[in-house]
């Protein structure tokens, strides 16, 4: 699917729709028709899915999501491209962001650094998105809650607080993510400690005599153990870009996939979309590194006592699957002192998150009262 499909021309003027943030519409904003957007693709009643899959129903509930076997992910080939679509993208030389075009787009900012960039002369072909979460919370709405995370910092410069005071626009994005399924099944081999305590003497000063007293010391007694765990994992979430440090990827989750809808461009209409860097091979070992401190933890529980220790887990891993899916962000970039800040918010729950400056002046100010405070308490103290 080409982005030139992506245009929804109004029915009564021919403007451009956009999508509603927190509704089932698309929005003209020079005549306000509305035009609802409707269920996802229509499956025959009864169908069979895969394991995990889920599907929409006619009620507009529930969006039900077609999971892809791993292995077609991994090994793309002609038979795969039912799977993959062509895409123009620019992208950003700073921070590495690329973000998908319409035909008629030749420059942009972009929205995670605002550095200057120019597209990309060529295409690229891609896995496509099967999934989208929706924008829930208006731009206004995540103005407000961008608005009421700044004011709550400390020590921030006062530029910063009058840039949250004015009206500056935010940028609607859907970044990529992966999302893996999996069924496991772990051998482990390692120790149970169980916790004893042995009666010690020891000689202690007691109201100036010393005496030797009773005293309970811990104690472990180790022993070793071998069993097997399970477990199936759902949806275990892994960014599939980079332009955000992990760290600020990670104060926006957590994210209600519950949520998920059938990927449809209307969705994007008036928003911008990121493609993916982080390729599908690699999303897949994070995602097996998450789910191995899984089942770690599964192992020790199993274990049991009061410590544990692991030596070996050997897991298989079965009925595999991924989606590429889209979550929905608003950024904001800002320079201070000939540096680039970025805030962004989660699309979906208003949750905060970003880079800040600190004021040198307020901090010393801070530490000056700080010791005159200090300093006059000690006076008092000694008069």
């Amino acid at each position: 699917m080409s982005n030139a499909e992506h245009r929804f021309p109004c029915a009564q003027c021919g403007a451009s729709l956009r999508f509603r943030p927190g509704q089932q519409v698309l929005v003209c904003d020079y005549c306000g028709h509305q035009q609802d957007i409707g269920p996802g693709p229509a499956r025959a009643p009864g169908s069979q899915t895969q394991h995990g899959d889920l599907q929409w129903d006619a009620s507009h509930k529930a969006p039900q999501l077609v999971e892809i076997p791993l292995e077609k992910g991994l090994h793309l080939d002609a038979a795969s491209s039912d799977i993959t679509q062509t895409v123009r993208t620019l992208s950003c030389p700073n921070c590495g962001a690329r973000v998908d075009l319409d035909d008629d787009h030749h420059a942009s900012t972009c929205p995670f650094c605002a550095t200057p960039v120019v597209t990309d002369t060529g295409a690229t072909r891609r896995i496509k998105p099967q999934g989208v979460l929706p924008f829930a919370l208006t731009e206004e709405q995540a103005k407000q809650a961008m608005k009421n995370w700044l004011g709550g910092l400390w020590f921030a410069p006062s530029g910063l607080t009058a840039y949250a005071r004015k009206d500056r626009r935010l940028t609607g994005i859907y970044s990529p993510f992966w999302t893996f399924d999996a069924s496991t099944r772990s051998s482990y081999r390692g120790q149970r400690g169980d916790t004893y305590y042995e009666t010690v003497y020891v000689t202690q000063e007691i109201n100036g005599r010393r005496q030797r007293v009773a005293k309970q010391v811990p104690k472990i007694r180790w022993r070793n153990v071998s069993g097997q765990v399970a477990r199936d994992f759902n949806d275990v979430l892994v960014p599939a870009s980079t332009a955000l440090p992990a760290t600020m990827t990670q104060a926006l989750m957590p994210w209600d996939l519950a949520q998920l809808a059938d990927y449809r461009p209307a969705f994007l209409s008036g928003f911008e979309a990121e493609g993916y860097t982080t390729p599908l091979a690699t999303g897949h070992q994070s995602a097996r590194g998450q789910m191995a401190q899984v089942i770690a933890s599964d192992a020790r529980r199993d274990i049991g006592g009061d410590h544990q220790r692991i030596d070996n887990i050997s897991s298989d891993f079965r009925a595999e699957t991924f989606k590429h899916i889209l979550l929905p962000i608003w950024t904001a970039a800002y320079r201070y002192n000939k540096k680039s800040y970025r805030f962004v918010v989660n699309g979906q729950s208003g949750r905060v998150s970003g880079e800040r400056p600190w004021s040198i002046w307020k901090i010393t100010g801070a530490v000056v009262v700080a010791l005159v405070a200090l300093a006059v308490f000690m006076y008092l103290a000694r008069s």
